[in-house]
This record gives C-alpha cells, structure tokens and sequence, in this order.
C-alpha cells in the first residue's frame, strides 16, 4: 500500500475484504510485519523479526540497524522533497513560519552537531521542556541522529513534575526557551528551569531558546543560548545508526498513585508501526496538510505530529496557543488560512468548541477538510454528531482512534486509507490490521457480543512500549498479569479500558476499567453516564464519580458543564437526573448532581476523575503535576461545600 492508495471518498466497502485482510495479518504477524516493515529505509536488514523469548519484553526486528532522523530527513531530501514544506507553524499571535524539508534538515544537523559539542552520545538522555514551536522538533531529530534518547516534558509541568521527570530519567542535557505564550500571557520556562534544577544532580548542561530581546537568568558554565552554540556547529552530523531496538524516547505518564512512569519506545517498531497507521488511518495523499493540535509533550504529538508524517514526508501544522483563544473561531479561522485538509483534536476539544455554537464554525470556509479525527478518549455520539455536520458538512469521515501512550500508535481505528467501514458515532470501529484484539470477562473467558468486558491485545506489535524505564516488576505486574498464563507461554496485555464488541464486530470503548461503578450489582462505566448526561440540550461537558452507598454498593455522582446562558437551578438538576434515568435505565441515574464551570483536566485534555473522587472525599489529591488548571480544583470545591461523600 502506497501513499494515497485505496483511500475512497465518495463509497464505502463492504467489510469482507477488510476482514481476510485482517486475518491474514494476525495469523502470521512476524510475515505480515516484515513486509511493512520496508516503509523505512534500514542501514542493515533485521536477523529476526520478533524475538519472544524474554516474553513479555517483546523485541521487533532484532538486529536491524537505522536512525529515526535519517529516515524523518534524510531520505526525503534525496528523494526530490528538499522544497516541499515539512512544517507550517502559526502562534497564537499571528507569527508564521514556514521550514522545508531541507531547512528542517540543516537545522537537525546543526543541533545535532551542537549537542555532540556538549558531550551528548548514543545512550545519553536528553530531556525537552518546550513550547510548541519548529525548535521542538529539531531538538528531538537532533537527539534521534545521534542515538541520546529525548524525554519530551510538556511545558506546562511544574518544577517538581520536571524534576521528578529528569531524575529518573538521570538526564545529561535539558533544552528550554525562555518563554511561553498562551491566551494572550508568558510563562517563564527558564525560571521553571532554574527551580527545578536545584535538585537535578545529572544535569550538566542547559541549552536555552531565546524569544525575546529581554534576558532571562543563564547560569555561566550551565546554560547556553540556542543561537550561539549553532554558531560553531557543524553543517552535517553523520547519523548514528542505532540497533530496532535501541530506546528512541522516554516518556512519562502519571497513575493514579504513584510516582510516573517512564514509557520507553523503541526506534525500528515503532517508527514501522507509527508510519503504517498513519497511511492506514487517514489514507494520506502528498496533498494533505494533516494537523494534529495535541502537544508534543503528549504520546499523539510524538507518533503523529512528529514520527509518523516526517517519516512519510508528509506536510504538518503546528500551533502554539489555546484553540479557543483569542476567539472561539480560532481553528476554523486557521483551517480556512492554510487549507488544512485533516484536523485531529480531542473530544474535549470539541465539546468545548461545541458549546460556543454553529455560528463560529460556519463564518468559516472548511471545504479544504476530508478527514476528521479523534484522540485521547472515548468521543460522546452527540459530540461525534456535531463533528461531523457542523465542521465537516456531513462529508468529512470521523477517524475515531483508540490508542495509549503505551501502544505507540493507533490499536482500534477505521481504516480510510484500505476502506473506510460504515461509521458508527462513538464507535473505533475495528482493530487495525496487525492488531488481534478483543473483549474479555473478569475470568478471562470471551464477553460475548453486547457484554461489556475488558478490552485485551491477544499478540504483541511493533509500537509496543519495551518497558517502563527502570523498572521491569512495574511493567510486567501493571500490563501484563491480569489475563496472561506464563506457564503456559500466553501473554496478554491488558490496557485497563473497558469495552465491548456490538453484533457486527464493532468495538465500544467505555472508559477506564477502574472507571465503572457496581450499583446494585450491575456495572456501568462511568463514560456511558456522561454520554448520556452531554446528550441534553443544556449540558457541555460532565464527569461522573461512584459514591459508597449502603444498599446498592454504589451510587453515581455527577459533575456537569452547562452550556452558555443556561441558568444552573434545582429544577434543572432533577431534569437531569430524570433525563438520565429515562436514557440508561434508573441504577445510572446519579445521586447528585453539581453544577461547575471548570472539571480537573490533565493538559491533553481527561478528565481527572480521581481528583474529582479525592475532593468529594476528603481524601489526599495525590499527584497532580499533570494537572492543567489549579483552579478547577476550588471550583469543585466550592460546589461540593456540605456535600459528604458517605
């Protein structure tokens, strides 16, 4: 499959053909992957496709050589693409930029060169604590072509969130800017820095962005400006070639206790496995213009905002700016500018866009648009709806993806660029080829179809994580020992969502599996309650929490959004509660309902459903480094005042 190939706008395929295809791919999946595996250009060809013979630690093309930023780069220079724009880049206050492949490619290799001067090698980490600016993709392919392993660190973290991250990392450089510019203000990042720094004994060197004239504090002998170290680098760094299995990334997701853990990537599966979805997924054309608005602080910038298009030579957008700011017409507004033609946001997002209104949408010529999609969380089907009407004008297929940062890359998703199934709103539709996934009971045996269980990946893939960084008991006992039988050689990874298979094979993903609340006996995830409260004509947004309850074990509790210019009132809070108990059933009908202008969210964009839990409870709030707005949390406080949770 090519570029472009198989992708059909106007017709569906029956689902037959996609089906055998998917067959074939997991009945003999290191066959199936060896020949995907040629979507990259390798130094040396792999001895062995899959070794499983320290199972769970999975290793994919054991024995190939290849470097990630000869393959996001090189390759594309040589090829003819040197002028063809890698990335479009717009901030919040208007400033456009504009680097070609060959400019990225001068870039990369002078940091690469400029880090090498500092004493950076194959194996050393490097941690990345910056804005969504070029500068950000240039220090994670300067990392890549000399085989340090980056750690992207969002720029939104506090100085302990950071520090945490580069201890355990034990990071030899730290690459900052200065500032920050979101909703018309500026973050010191340096100074972040500089805190944070007090308690990180690996650090050696800190290689500063400078934005503005003003300066900000530089430690001498620490700290070093961008632009004056690229001054004495060299043009061109030979790029190192690195074993498939030579970690490309670190980076760090939060549990809900705990300290994070540190998800390692590979660099030859997973550059395979995130250059393949890609072209699955969307059915790419060499003119798209495919924007991502995740960060790359987060798993979906990295696979496909980075990795996967620049390995395909494909056009991204970057912004740097909140997407409702200055106006909420903000990414119609750039959509229509630039003639992007697949927008990929999360349902947050667009819930939050959703409640503005048609009118901010429809001041705006989307037809540039062909594809939509979705990231981060299981997408309400009133959300989906608008989505699709609204932004895309009925025309623009919903490419609804399930995946975590564990994964790689995209797990459950429809497929454009082979067929594009019949979409259902709210479904991922089906595993991807290479993907053997299914819905499990509590004991492990198949749910049937209709039966709410728990998703499982039956056989490893190349995106696969190889472990958590520094602590394998963590990643066996987390993964893979719910379901997995070792004495008798199965092993099956358990992501910990929720899901469920529909008659026609359709998976349903329902949330976190610690996410479902036992009433009376009967399990219901906390996600479908939501679904249902969003689907009132008043309501924006809502989180839902389980309280201990005497008799029935459970009983919900919600936290709901209002749309603008609905007035919050007992009335309204009883409507609800009815609302829901029509839709779902009375053992779903919450307990309590409280009206708040803001939900705990991490920076990607969930829910933080623990913190919700921990306030109404008067419990500790645990970690909340990745915590995006510290007044979310007063806000669910003042709504709870007299509430007690038992």
């Amino acid at each position: 499959m090519q570029i472009g190939e198989g992708f059909l706008k106007e017709r569906y395929l029956p689902l037959r053909a996609f089906r055998e295809e998917h067959r074939k791919s997991i009945e003999n999946i290191e066959e199936f992957w060896a020949e995907q595996a040629k979507v990259l250009d390798w130094f040396k060809t792999w001895d062995r496709v899959l070794d499983d013979s320290k199972a769970p630690f999975f290793r994919w093309f054991v024995g190939g050589q290849l470097n990630a930023s000869y393959n996001a780069l090189d390759r594309h220079v040589k090829a003819g693409k040197r002028n063809r724009a890698a990335i479009i880049w717009e901030s919040e206050r208007g400033e456009t930029r504009t680097l070609t492949y060959y400019e990225l490619y001068r870039e990369v290799n002078r940091f690469a060169s400029a880090l090498k001067n500092l004493g950076v090698g194959k194996g050393d980490r490097v941690v990345i604590y910056m804005p969504l600016v070029p500068e950000v993709v240039i220090a994670m392919l300067a990392s890549a072509r000399i085989g340090a392993i980056h750690s992207v660190v969002f720029s939104g973290f506090s100085a302990e969130a950071l520090a945490t991250r580069i201890n355990d990392a034990r990071a030899k450089v730290v690459i900052t800017a200065d500032y920050l510019y979101r909703r018309g203000k500026k973050l010191n990042l340096k100074e972040i820095v500089d805190r944070a720094l007090l308690e990180t004994p690996s650090v050696e060197s800190v290689v500063v962005l400078r934005r503005e004239e003003n300066g900000v504090n530089m430690v001498e002998g620490r700290d070093y400006d961008w632009h004056n170290l690229l001054e004495g680098a060299d043009k061109y760094v030979e790029p190192v070639p690195v074993e498939s299995n030579h970690p490309l990334f670190i980076l760090y997701t939060s549990g809900t206790t705990g300290k994070p853990k540190g998800i390692v990537h590979s660099t030859g599966g997973y550059l395979v496995y995130v250059a393949k979805t890609m072209q699955w997924a969307w059915g790419i054309t060499e003119s798209d213009l495919f924007w991502n608005t995740a960060d790359v602080g987060w798993i979906t910038g990295h696979s496909y905002l980075v990795y996967g298009p620049l390995t395909l030579g494909l056009t991204v957008m970057m912004y740097e700016g909140a997407l409702n700011y200055p106006k909420p017409d903000r990414p119609w507004e750039l959509i229509e500018k630039h003639g992007v033609t697949i927008f990929y946001t999360a349902p947050t997002a667009i819930r939050m866009l959703m409640r503005y209104g048609d009118e901010w949408v429809k001041k705006h010529d989307l037809s540039s648009l062909r594809l939509l999609g979705s990231v981060g969380e299981p997408i309400n089907p009133r959300a989906w709806k608008w989505y699709y009407e609204v932004v895309g004008g009925g025309r623009c297929p919903i490419i609804d993806t399930w995946w975590q940062t564990e994964t790689g890359g995209y797990m459950i998703y429809p497929s454009a660029g082979l067929q594009l199934p019949p979409l259902k709103p709210g479904s991922a539709t089906f595993p991807g080829l290479g993907v053997d996934a299914d819905v499990l009971r509590a004991d492990g045996s198949p749910a049937e179809p209709n039966e709410r269980g728990y998703l499982v990946i039956k056989k490893p893939w190349p995106g696969m994580l190889l472990g958590i960084w520094g602590d394998d008991e963590r990643y066996i006992r987390t993964y893979w020992q719910r379901f997995s039988k070792p004495d008798e050689g199965i092993w099956i990874y358990y992501p910990a969502d929720y899901a469920m298979k529909d008659d026609e094979g359709y998976f349903w993903i329902f949330g976190r599996a610690d996410e479902v609340l036992n009433v009376s006996g009967h399990r219901i995830g906390t996600a479908e309650i939501e679904h249902a409260l969003v689907l009132h004509p008043a309501v924006a947004e809502a989180a839902v929490i389980g309280r201990p309850d005497e008799i029935k074990g459970e009983v919900p509790v919600a936290f709901v959004i209002l749309k603008e210019n609905v007035v919050p009132s007992e009335g309204l809070k009883k409507e609800l509660i009815d609302y829901v108990r029509e839709t779902l059933g009375p053992i779903a009908a919450p307990a309590e309902v409280f009206f708040v202008n803001k939900l705990p969210k991490t920076r990607s964009g969930k829910i933080m459903r623990r913190v919700l839990k921990a306030l109404a409870s008067g419990k500790g709030l645990g970690d909340l480094s990745t915590l995006e707005d510290e007044a979310s949390v007063e806000e669910v406080k003042k709504a709870l005042e007299g509430f007690e949770m038992r």
